[in-house]
C-alpha cells in the first residue's frame, strides 16, 4: 500500500536550517505530484508548497515561505526533501509530507505520512 514516512524534524534557532525528508513507497513515485503542509499548535493545516511529477520543474510555494524554503525531489530514491532555511519561530509546526491524487475532474491531497516535528526555539 502507499506510504509515506517523513523524517528530518527538530529543535532549531531562528535563522537556522533544516531538511526534512520524506520517503515513499508503494506506487511509482516520480508520476505523482507531491506537497508538504503544515499545521502549528492551535491552528489548521497550512499549505506551504508542492512539486510537479516527473522531471520535477514546477514549483509553488506559499508567500510565507517563499525565498526560503526549497522543495525538491529523488526520483530515483523515491524520496521528497523540504530545505528550510532562514527559519522563523513562527515556521515551527508538524510537517507532512502528502501525495496529490487525482479523480475524474478533481485533485486533492489523498495520502499523508505521519508528521514531523519542527520547532524553532532560542
Amino acid at each position: 500500500e502507499v506510504q509515506l514516512a517523513d523524517s528530518g524534524g527538530g529543535l532549531v534557532q531562528p535563522g537556522g536550517s533544516l531538511r526534512l525528508s520524506c520517503a515513499a513507497s508503494g506506487f511509482t513515485f516520480s508520476m505523482y505530484a507531491m506537497s508538504w503542509v503544515r499545521q502549528a499548535p492551535g491552528k489548521g493545516l497550512e499549505w506551504v508548497t508542492s512539486i510537479g511529477s516527473g522531471g520535477g520543474g514546477s514549483f509553488s510555494y506559499a508567500d510565507p515561505v517563499k525565498g526560503r524554503f526549497t522543495i525538491s525531489r529523488d526520483n530515483a530514491k523515491n524520496t521528497l526533501y523540504l530545505q528550510m532555511s532562514s527559519l522563523k519561530p513562527e515556521d515551527a509546526a508538524v510537517y507532512y509530507c502528502a501525495r496529490y491524487s487525482y479523480y475524474s475532474g478533481s485533485v486533492y491531497l489523498g495520502y499523508w505520512g505521519q508528521g514531523t516535528q519542527v520547532t524553532v526555539s532560542s
